[in-house]
C-alpha cells in the first residue's frame, strides 16, 4: 500500500510542479516582463498578440531553475567533447559543394555585396550555409515562446530579457508580424541566425522591397551577414588565418588574442605553413595570433584579427574556424587540414566549471568559470601543466579535472 501510495505521490506531484512553473511564468510575463515593454514604448495590444498565449518550453536545452546561473550538469558540447565532430566532413564537404554552387548562381549579388561592405563571398556563403542551410532547413520555434522561456529560466536571463523587448520592438515598429519570428531553440532569427538586437543593428533591406527580411530574402539576409561583420571590423584586406605546424618548443599556451605577435615573428620560432608555402608577403610584418583549439589533439593555426571578427558573430573558436575553412573550400576547393583532429574526453560542463574554479583558486585566469574551455582556460591548463612537470596538452580531460582541485 505504501509503495503505491508512494507512486501515485511521483505521479500527481509532476503535473502538479509544471503548472506551478507556469503560474511563476505568467506572473514573471506580466510582473517584470509587461512594464519593461511599456516603458520601451510596446503597446499593449502588441504584447498580448505576441506574449498572450506563451507557454514555458521546458524542452530547450539548458534551462535551470529560475534565479540559478550553475551551468546545467548534463549539456555536453562539441567545442570540448570532440572537436572533430565539429568538423564532419559530411557537413563540411556538403556546405563547400552546395557554396561552390550558390556562388555560381548569385555571382553578380555576391559581387555587389562584397563591393558595399568588403567581406568575400565565400565568408557570406559559409556563414548562411552553417546557420540555417542556405535557408533550406526549417526554422522551427516561435520567437516569443524561447526567448520569454530563456529569460525566465537560462544561465543568462538578463541578455534574453534584453532579446525579448528587441523582439517586441520588431513587431511594434512593423518590421515583422508575431507569427513571422520564428527561431532556433537559442532564439536566433532567420537565415542568418540574428538575436532581435543584432537584426535591429544589421538587418539590411539590399533588395528595397520595404522592410529587412532575414526570413526569405536571400539579398537580405546575405548583405545583413556582411553589415554585421563590417561593422565589427572586418579588414577587407587581410584573410581570416592560415594552418600551421607548431615545433614541441614553441607553447600552446601562447594562444590567445591577447598574446599576437608579427607573424613573422611567429615564422622565427620555427612555426610553418603547412603547405609549404610562406606567409603571403602583405601579412609578414603585420599582426597573427597562435590559434590551437584542441590544444594538442588538434590542428593549429596562425589566424588574423578577422577571425576574431568571426567570432563576435558566435563567440566559439571553432564556430569561427568552420567559416573560415568552409569558405575557404568554397572558393578554392576541398583543401582538408593537414593535421587530424585527436580523440578528446567527453566532459561534463559542470566539470569544467570545477576544474575553471580550480585555477582562479590558484590565480589563472580562464575567462570565468562557465563550463566552457577557450583560449584563457586551455592556455591556463597548458601553464599548470609546465608548472607541474607535465608536458603540456592545453585541453581538458577527465584526468586533469581529477587532478586540477
Amino acid at each position: 500500500m505504501r509503495r503505491l501510495i508512494a507512486v501515485l505521490a511521483l505521479l500527481f506531484a509532476a503535473p502538479a510542479a509544471a503548472q506551478s512553473l507556469q503560474a511563476q511564468y505568467e506572473a514573471f510575463l506580466e510582473d517584470t516582463i509587461w512594464p519593461e515593454a511599456r516603458r520601451s514604448g510596446i503597446a499593449r495590444a502588441t504584447f498580448d498578440r505576441a506574449m498572450g498565449a506563451k507557454r514555458l518550453d521546458t524542452d530547450i536545452p539548458g534551462l535551470v531553475k529560475p534565479g540559478s546561473k550553475e551551468p546545467p550538469r548534463q549539456m555536453r558540447q562539441a567545442e570540448f567533447s570532440a572537436p572533430a565532430n565539429y568538423f564532419d566532413e559530411r557537413n563540411v564537404g556538403h556546405i563547400a559543394a552546395t557554396g561552390r554552387e550558390l556562388a555560381r548562381r548569385h555571382a553578380k549579388l555576391l559581387a555587389g555585396i562584397e563591393r558595399s561592405y568588403g567581406v568575400p563571398g565565400r565568408i557570406l556563403l559559409a556563414i548562411w550555409g552553417r546557420e540555417s542551410g542556405f535557408g533550406r532547413v526549417k526554422i522551427p520555434h516561435d520567437a516569443f515562446r524561447v526567448l520569454g522561456t530563456k529569460a525566465f529560466m537560462s544561465t543568462r536571463p538578463e541578455l534574453f530579457r534584453r532579446e525579448l523587448l528587441n523582439a517586441l520592438v520588431i513587431v511594434e515598429s512593423g518590421l515583422a508580424a508575431p507569427g513571422d519570428m520564428r527561431s532556433s531553440w537559442a532564439g536566433a532569427l532567420g537565415q542568418p541566425q540574428f538575436l532581435p538586437s543584432s537584426y535591429l543593428d544589421h538587418a539590411v533591406d539590399y533588395d528595397r522591397d520595404g522592410h529587412p527580411d532575414i526570413w526569405n530574402s536571400v539579398p537580405d539576409t546575405l548583405a545583413s551577414i556582411a553589415a554585421y561583420l563590417k561593422e565589427a571590423g572586418w579588414d577587407a584586406g587581410r584573410d581570416w588565418g592560415f594552418e600551421v605546424t607548431v615545433p614541441d618548443t614553441v607553447s600552446c599556451a601562447l594562444e590567445g588574442p591577447d598574446r599576437g605577435r608579427r607573424i613573422s615573428d611567429w615564422e622565427k620560432l620555427g612555426i610553418r605553413r603547412v603547405s609549404g608555402k610562406p606567409f603571403p608577403s602583405g601579412e609578414a610584418g603585420k599582426e597573427g595570433f597562435l590559434l590551437m583549439p584542441a590544444g594538442r589533439h588538434g590542428p593549429a593555426f596562425v589566424v588574423t584579427p578577422n577571425f576574431y571578427v568571426l567570432k563576435e558573430y558566435n563567440e566559439s573558436d571553432l564556430y569561427a574556424l568552420f567559416v573560415g575553412h568552409a569558405g575557404d573550400r568554397i572558393e578554392w576547393g576541398d583543401r582538408r587540414f593537414s593535421a587530424p583532429w585527436g580523440r578528446t574526453d567527453s566532459m561534463l560542463r559542470s566539470d569544467i566549471a570545477r576544474m575553471q574554479r580550480a585555477l582562479e583558486g590558484m590565480g589563472y585566469d580562464v575567462g570565468g568559470a562557465d563550463g566552457l574551455p577557450g583560449f584563457r582556460t586551455r592556455r591556463s591548463i597548458g601553464e599548470w601543466q609546465e608548472r607541474n612537470g607535465m608536458k603540456p596538452t592545453c585541453f581538458p580531460s577527465n584526468a586533469l579535472v581529477a587532478a586540477i582541485r
